[in-house]
């Protein structure tokens, strides 16, 4: 499976302690992620991520463009729902593009577990 890790600023902590709970289950798949979230992903695990663009310069899009030609299962995004983000265009974008191709989205704790629980 491809799976995506992207988290916003003051979510990537949050992400990284999910991550290393359910280590053993990403280990699995082929993991793709945003710059700086990859970055501090691979310093904080053992996994191997492909690391796109921080989501400001272009992440977002680039793993946007894998859902449309349907090349990714599913996307963790933890998203801060409390600060504005100068590329929310983007964020709404890749949403819609994961409604569109049915790819499961996780943006919180409790539906990142379901999803794990679901493809393990």
């Amino acid at each position: 499976m491809k799976i995506a890790l992207i988290a916003h600023d003051e979510r990537k902590k949050a992400l990284i302690t999910f991550v290393k709970e359910y280590e053993s289950f990403f280990q699995k798949h082929e993991l793709f992620s945003t710059g700086t979230t990859g970055l501090r992903l691979m310093e904080n695990t053992s996994l191997k991520v492909h690391r796109f663009q921080s989501g400001p310069l272009g992440g977002d899009q680039e793993i946007g463009a894998l859902v449309a030609k349907g090349e990714m299962d599913a996307i963790f995004f933890f998203r801060d729902p409390l600060t504005a983000q100068p590329h929310e265009p983007d964020v709404n974008a890749l949403l819609r593009l994961c409604d569109v191709f049915h790819v499961a989205v996780a943006t919180n704790i409790q539906t990142a577990k379901a999803v794990v629980k679901f493809y393990s």
